[in-house]
């Protein structure tokens, strides 16, 4: 293990310890595209601008049959991580990240791309959205830190920040976000992957009410584009299926503040289930209090809302009989090809790291990054350029972590509907397991594909706009 994996092994550590230990926090929000560039007024004139942006793009230069740009030598291809190390969302991004390294390693010892190895350039953002820019500055320059693509933009505002930019610079990037708007069309160089908050709060809803008998409903959320997403989305589910809304709580938890009031609401309210957009922290916060008071709803929440290391707390046992996780991928110890192949790769090459299912997501993107550049040579074009073409123009085979998708065509139809369900099982949770351990998260997967009838039906548009 090198230097840097072992800042990030500590840094993960002392994240997650901090996260179990309680602590402010400031936004829960860490989590198919229609990917249609702009067009010009005919096919002929569309297909000019396309091969004058590739010419552009930087000091492309032929090496071969392939065409070349910033980011790209005769031996690297650069791909840009825009973290969170030392912020907010250290604990969860610390580790995606170091799955990230882990990716690239393995496909550095397979041949890399073209030739050519990966070198990842990693930046703290500090889940700073001005330090955010600020890199991202620097990864889309010419420079030693320029960059072929992103492979991760973590945050939504932080990613909103540099969506236009990604366009006119003709950038891709791949977000730790899964805000309903990057599939609008101003997001087209925004990779997203995976059911957004919105669809998933109706997925969870549903299920909260014909799984587990649910009849009335509180809802509460973080304010902005994390926690009103998934909020606007438990909304539409109530709605449509006839669900009383008993206490609307949506942007009422603001993050490092006393929740009493937002408590005494939900206790008010009587109702019987609960859906959360908020982190773990204040998850832990809420369901406590509730159950201070007498009540024990049922629980469930966007991905982001929870946390195994919970299980390491008092409310374990509640979280084991009153709470759903909801994800948008498959956990690290479930079935399945593309799992078996996340294990095998952090057992090759990180075997020293925690049981977490976050690698899934690490994993995601480099098949994203890989799978695209791929693309991005077959059609001769390894510049920025190109590969957003590839991006818009292929569809990616996820080998069942997540359903495969494509950015090309229509926004509604691409739109991933279906979420992985996961029951809270405080018996299979092991706080010292590793990625060679089977098991240790406690959590045990329901279903693989839940979908709603209200997803089934929703016709797509940004639930709140960025």
């Amino acid at each position: 293990m090198n230097k840097l994996h072992r800042i990030l092994a500590l840094l993960a550590v002392l994240a997650m310890i901090a996260a179990a230990c309680g602590g402010s926090s400031d936004d829960g929000d860490a989590a198919s595209s229609d990917a249609d560039t702009e067009t010009s007024d005919s096919d002929d004139e569309a297909m000019e601008d396309d091969d004058e942006a590739m010419e552009d793009d930087g000091e492309a230069m032929a090496d071969g049959e392939l065409v070349t740009g910033p980011g790209v030598t005769d031996d690297e291809i650069n791909i840009g991580l825009l973290s969170d190390l030392t912020g907010i969302f250290a604990g969860l991004t610390v580790p995606i990240t170091d799955g990230n390294e882990a990716y690239f390693e393995r496909l550095n010892a397979n041949g890399g791309i073209a030739g050519r190895t990966i070198s990842t350039v990693t930046l703290d953002t500090a889940y700073d959205v001005p330090t955010h820019q600020q890199h991202y500055d620097t990864m889309s320059g010419d420079g030693n830190d320029a960059v072929a693509m992103i492979g991760m933009s973590v945050g939504s505002p932080h990613t909103a920040s540099i969506r236009e930019d990604l366009v006119d610079d003709e950038i891709a990037a791949i977000p730790v976000s899964w805000n309903s708007s990057w599939a609008a069309e101003d997001g087209s160089n925004v990779l997203e992957w995976g059911v957004n908050y919105c669809v998933e709060a109706m997925n969870g809803v549903d299920y909260l009410a014909n799984a587990l008998g649910g009849t009335t409903l509180a809802i509460v959320s973080f304010p902005g584009d994390y926690g009103e997403d998934g909020a606007l989305g438990a909304k539409m589910a109530a709605d449509a299926l006839g669900i009383e809304v008993v206490y609307d709580g949506q942007a009422a938890v603001i993050p490092g503040a006393d929740q009493t009031p937002v408590i005494t609401e939900i206790v008010a309210s009587g109702a019987d289930i609960v859906w959360t957009t908020v982190n773990p922290t204040t998850l832990a916060e809420l369901m406590g209090g509730v159950a201070a008071a007498g009540q024990t709803p049922q629980w469930a929440g966007n991905g982001p809302s929870f946390s195994p290391l919970l299980l390491n707390t008092a409310l374990a046992p509640l979280l084991d009989t009153n709470y759903t996780h909801f994800s948008p991928n498959a956990a690290f110890g479930v079935d399945g090809d593309g799992a078996a192949d996340i294990r095998a790769m952090m057992r090759e090459f990180r075997p020293d790291a925690p049981h977490l299912s976050v690698y899934a997501i690490s994993w995601i993107q480099g098949e994203i990054v890989r799978q695209t550049l791929e693309a991005a040579v077959e059609n001769g074009h390894l510049t920025r350029a190109g590969i957003v073409e590839a991006a818009q123009s292929i569809t990616y085979d996820m080998q069942g972590v997540i359903p495969n998708f494509s950015y090309a065509g229509d926004a509604n139809d691409n739109l991933i509907r279906s979420s992985y369900v996961f029951d809270v099982t405080v018996d299979t949770f092991n706080a010292d397991a590793t990625v060679l351990d089977d098991d240790g998260e406690g959590i045990t997967l329901v279903d693989p594909a839940y979908t709603s009838s209200v997803a089934e039906g929703f016709e797509y548009a940004p639930c709140f706009g960025i």
